[in-house]
């Protein structure tokens, strides 16, 4: 067993896991009433913010209303999304936007017709939006907002940034002192560097990871989505929500050198015309709004046209469009498909779906306040009940923003209440942990998840391939939780341990849910229930164990 001071203690007001727009932006606000630390496992501009191309979904257009969008919001999220949590994020938005333009983020604006040069917001139109609703820059809207909120970060002495520092589990009372009334007290974090676990301690922690798209063998998510975040909150005993509902984006571009690159929805909300392998456009079989369409269904007809054809792929036409337009309204999309070959002005672009968020998660209130006191959970990692069954294309950074602002408001108020945390944890013990001998062990692991997951727990689904999958990952998680306790903690191997039991919930959710709505496509149960059978799939810690 390694001494304690091998193991050194660090003391924060509050402590922040996760360097995207849901964390940044909570950093700021909590600045203002204490010192605050950030933890990110990579640099602190590697989010899934970054990755975001296609906006902020949110009313300001005189053509537009809140009600739009909030039935906009309730109809993709097929029946499950809560009201109350939908009217609250929509209605704060345009305030929340607001702060970033004051925060000197520009967004791309449009040349009003016969108005002498005045400009306007350029807004788009996503899949599911009645209304152009969507404010962006250019196709890069997510590293615009993760820039110009580091810039902020970077100048306010009351924040520190812990890059390659990777967040382990959360400490609990009930672990550190055996108390009745449980609650978080900080985090054993990893120090990649140093390879040393640090003790943690704050008065509030908040979850800001992200999701979970690297589950999956195909992604548009960075390698950080892991679904850290979700796995620590469970193991301390939070429950979570619909895990079952992964959103596949359906346009994720298909050439063996690229990776992981996605082609924004805004490409179809501008023409773009989704057809098969012979130039057929096929989407007027399975939808009215046809190549705009929710995701939910586009994917699930790309995935059938797939399996009918035997195509590896199928192709996303914008060629119609004047080539100057397409240059300047999608220049990352232009230089990286160039890039492979692709002149996306002349040719259409080969795409195939790919995981790309996570609609269920970390329960929470409207504050971002979880069952545990003391933490908190915001952004793509929580359940608000915003998303339902399927989220609406560009609410999941408004509802970072939103929420992010409110769980900085509870924690305020929660002050004297976390103020009562002990002043000293117990250091981590790594006991007789040896240095891992066979790395193979985890890099297989690995690549089986997120294969089987890919197999059998994704876009359409049958209850024999969910049982398999539950089978396989039962025996994958045995292995790796012997190979978890002896061996000395990397990255990789907290990556995979994380990732074996967020497959684990996915796989349960989805085995529980007898129909198919939204994301969740079942074929042994084709039919959605009526209404007064809606519910969420919830599962606890308990009732996961026995």
């Amino acid at each position: 067993m390694q001494s304690p001071s091998s193991h050194p203690q660090r003391t924060y007001d509050h402590l922040i896991l996760g360097s995207g727009i849901a964390g940044l932006t909570c950093a700021l606000k909590l600045s203002k009433h204490g010192s605050v630390a950030i933890i990110t496992k990579k640099q602190k501009a590697e989010s899934n913010t970054n990755y975001a191309q296609g906006g902020i979904a949110a009313v300001t257009s005189k053509e537009d209303s809140f009600e739009m969008h909030v039935s906009d919001t309730c109809l993709a999220g097929a029946g499950l999304c809560r009201e109350d949590a939908v009217r609250t994020i929509v209605s704060e938005g345009p305030e929340r936007i607001e702060e970033l333009l004051r925060l000197g983020l520009k967004f791309s604006e449009r040349e009003i017709p016969d108005s002498g040069g005045a400009k306007e917001l350029d807004l788009g139109k996503e899949g599911g939006h009645s209304k152009r609703r969507i404010l962006h820059c250019k196709d890069v809207t997510g590293r615009e907002i993760e820039q110009a909120l580091l810039q902020a970060i970077a100048s306010d002495d009351n924040i520190e940034v812990l890059e390659d520092h990777f967040a382990i589990d959360l400490i609990t009372s009930s672990k550190a002192q055996k108390d009745e009334t449980n609650r978080c007290l900080g985090a054993y974090v990893l120090n990649v560097i140093t390879r040393k676990v640090e003790t943690i301690r704050a008065c509030s922690v908040v979850i800001a990871t992200g999701g979970c798209g690297k589950v999956y063998l195909y992604t548009t998510n960075p390698d950080i989505a892991t679904g850290d975040g979700v796995a620590m909150a469970f193991r301390a005993g939070v429950a979570v929500s619909n895990m079952e509902f992964i959103q596949f984006h359906p346009t994720c571009l298909y050439h063996p050198k690229a990776k992981t690159f996605l082609i924004t929805e805004a490409l179809r909300g501008e023409g773009g015309v989704l057809r098969d392998l012979n130039r057929h456009a096929f989407m007027s079989q399975y939808h009215p709004l046809e190549s705009l369409a929710p995701r939910d269904v586009v994917a699930r007809a790309i995935d059938t046209e797939m399996k009918k054809s035997g195509a590896d792929h199928v192709l996303l036409d914008i060629t119609h469009k004047p080539a100057p337009f397409i240059i300047d309204r999608f220049p990352n999309i232009y230089r990286t498909c160039l890039r492979f070959g692709i002149d996306i002005t002349k040719e259409p672009i080969p795409v195939v779906p790919a995981a790309h968020y996570q609609c269920g998660g970390v329960i929470t209130d409207l504050n971002g306040a979880t069952s545990l006191p003391g933490l908190y959970a915001i952004g793509e990692v929580a359940c608000t009940g915003l998303h339902g069954a399927n989220r609406l294309a560009s609410n999941s950074l408004l509802e970072a923003l939103v929420l992010s602002h409110r769980c900085a408001k509870r924690i305020k108020a929660d002050q004297q209440l976390n103020d009562s945390a002990p002043a000293s944890l117990p250091p981590w013990e790594s006991g007789q942990a040896q240095a891992p001998d066979e790395r193979v062990v985890i890099s297989h692991n690995w690549d089986e998840i997120r294969r089987l997951m890919w197999d059998y727990v994704g876009i359409v689904r049958t209850d024999e391939r969910l049982a398999r999958a539950k089978k396989r990952i039962e025996n994958l998680q045995q292995e790796i939780q012997e190979f978890y306790w002896k061996s000395t903690l990397t990255p990789d191997l907290l990556e995979l341990r994380n990732l074996a039991l967020v497959a684990s919930l996915i796989i349960a959710s989805a085995l529980q849910r007898k129909e198919s709505r939204g994301l969740h496509y079942n074929l042994d149960y084709p039919e959605t229930m009526p209404a007064p059978s809606q519910r969420d799939t919830i599962l606890t810690l308990d009732s996961f164990q026995n």
